[in-house]
């Protein structure tokens, strides 16, 4: 069901985009990359001066430190320019070896630019972005979702409701259970540069207590565990802890539930503790705070670390940095 489900969505969004419907979800300025391609290490270009034969060159290389070296022009700085900007440089700093020159560059492979797709996907990993494309082409290019057996039948084991789209530190407000499950492509939003596309694992029956605790992390969950218990098998309370308002996150990211908890007051005997669920989130603050909204953001991008260095078994920068070590299954 999931694959076939899968497949008509792969269809549908080539329809959809070659009608041209917008798939952003956010302001509508984030082609500019493409516009303005900026070069990188990995790109390389085929270069010549005009009507010199003997000077083509047909894959100079940016290296590892960002620098390209054509004829005497050696080892010019070109990381971040423009491709224009990149063929003045190199200009420029052969000026001095010939007269009235004209230098011509032509992109042979562009590859400095990636985006990850992590999780529950088949491919993992870094993918170059070498054109425009969707989430839907960036599972597809992943080779689509893991499956599995389920009760007894085959279903994906992706948690869509846990999916998330990580761009500059944020996340995006993508819902994958409607772009996925419902066929909603305004959910489809296009791919940038250095973008994290997380799906984890629908098997997971864990909680994460999460903030100023000793040991923050994910935990295995037993049933009828408490907040309270939860909270000291994370190390307890940091000196610096705010007790009296405790939030647990529940269900999808998306549209999510919010519970608050004065431990204090569970402590004491005058408030009953809080049964956790599969997949809660605790998120214990360093201040004081009295609306959930006002919390929720911080604790879904510590969530949202949490689970990217619970996958890797690496340090993980959220950004423009990629990931450091090497992407373990």
């Amino acid at each position: 069901m999931w694959k076939m489900l899968f497949a008509v969505f792969l269809a549908s969004a080539g329809l959809v985009l070659a009608e041209g419907v917008s798939s952003s979800t956010e302001p509508k300025n984030n082609s500019s990359w493409k516009e303005d391609y900026t070069v990188g290490p990995g790109d390389s270009f085929r270069i010549q001066l005009y009507g010199k034969v003997d000077t083509l060159r047909t894959s100079v290389a940016i290296q590892p430190d960002g620098t390209i070296t054509y004829l005497q022009a050696q080892n010019i700085p070109v990381d971040g320019m423009t491709i224009e900007e990149l063929r003045q440089a190199i200009q420029k700093s052969l000026e001095s070896s010939y007269k009235n020159i004209e230098v011509l560059v032509q992109p042979v492979a562009l590859q400095s630019k990636r985006f990850f797709v992590l999780g529950r996907v088949v491919t993992k990993g870094a993918f170059v972005l070498d054109h425009p494309i969707t989430v839907v082409e960036a599972v597809a290019q992943a080779r689509g979702f893991e499956t599995g057996i389920l009760d007894p039948n085959t279903a994906g084991i992706a948690d869509l409701s846990r999916s998330f789209l990580v761009r500059h530190g944020k996340r995006l407000n993508v819902n994958f259970e409607k772009l996925f499950l419902q066929g909603d492509f305004s959910q489809n939003v296009q791919i940038e540069p250095d973008d994290y596309l997380y799906f984890p694992s629908s098997e997971n029956k864990e909680v994460y207590v999460l903030g100023a605790v000793g040991r923050p992390g994910k935990l295995d969950y037993l049933p009828g565990a408490s907040v309270v218990a939860a909270i000291t098998a994370g190390g307890g309370f940091l000196p610096e802890a705010f007790r009296d308002r405790v939030l647990i996150v529940r269900g999808s990211l998306n549209d999510p539930e919010t519970i608050v908890v004065d431990v204090n007051d569970v402590l004491k005997g005058r408030a009953k503790d809080v049964i956790l669920q599969p997949k809660d989130i605790v998120y214990v603050s360093t201040r004081p705070w009295k609306i959930a909204e006002d919390l929720l953001d911080v604790a879904t991008s510590a969530f949202i670390t949490s689970m990217m260095n619970a996958w890797s078994g690496k340090n993980v920068i959220i950004g423009r940095d990629h990931i450091l070590g090497q992407i373990e299954p």
